[in-house]
């Protein structure tokens, strides 16, 4: 097997897809490993998760910062220095400068909870419920500086129910972004998938086929 990539994941909050990502990384055929856990936030569970992993986990508490820019230097840097060559955000909750987007163009991938482009920014969930829709779910992409928008790698759909509320609905996308988060990653670190121009390339159609989960739940 050739050389892991090295990833960096952004995380705010709990690290639910980073727990995703940790698991798929344990498998011995699993083409990227998890080089550090950077958190904006102090405290954030997801270092917990990280430091159970024997990973390395870093604040970099972004209100310290006078500005965004000086914000997400400090954030290259850690990257670079850890020798990272790809970086996932997994529920990270910054909105990235267009020098940093730049400078790891078409290396950072984001999950979103929802079939983009619909629903970008915040409360998709609720937006979802609102407009009536009858399919959800969650997409990975390629991060570009406009939030939530970049190429897409892979997408999974889930049923929206009629007694569904955004909590009930959020529990089931999340389920999705569980499954398709991993699958996304290793495409892109194995080179069975790749960035051309604003389009997500595939080795085989199939890899390319979006994912229907019809549970209930997360």
């Amino acid at each position: 097997m050739s050389a892991r990539k090295r990833v960096g994941v952004l995380i705010s909050g709990r690290g639910s897809n980073l727990q995703a990502l940790i698991d798929a990384c344990q498998g011995a055929d699993f083409p990227a490993e998890i080089a550090t856990v950077i958190s904006n936030r102090p405290g954030a569970y997801g270092l917990e998760r990280a430091h159970g992993a024997g990973i390395a986990g870093v604040t970099i508490d972004h209100t310290q910062y006078k500005s965004r820019k000086s914000f997400d230097a400090a954030l290259d840097a850690a990257l670079r220095d850890a020798g990272v060559e790809l970086v996932c955000s997994a529920g990270f909750m910054r909105l990235l400068t267009p020098g940093f987007v730049e400078a790891w163009r078409d290396r950072q991938l984001n999950i979103h909870p929802s079939l983009l482009p619909a629903f970008r920014g915040l409360h998709p969930h609720e937006r979802a419920l609102e407009m009536g829709v009858r399919l959800s779910g969650a997409t990975v992409h390629i991060v570009r500086a406009e939030m939530d928008a970049g190429p897409i790698i892979l997408q999974a759909a889930v049923p929206v129910l009629a007694d569904d509320t955004p909590d009930s609905l959020a529990a089931r996308v999340l389920g999705a972004e569980h499954v398709i988060y991993p699958r996304a990653l290793a495409l892109i670190a194995a080179g069975q998938a790749w960035v051309d121009g604003e389009t997500v390339r595939f080795a085989s159609p199939e890899l390319a086929r979006p994912v229907f989960l019809p549970g209930s739940g997360a």
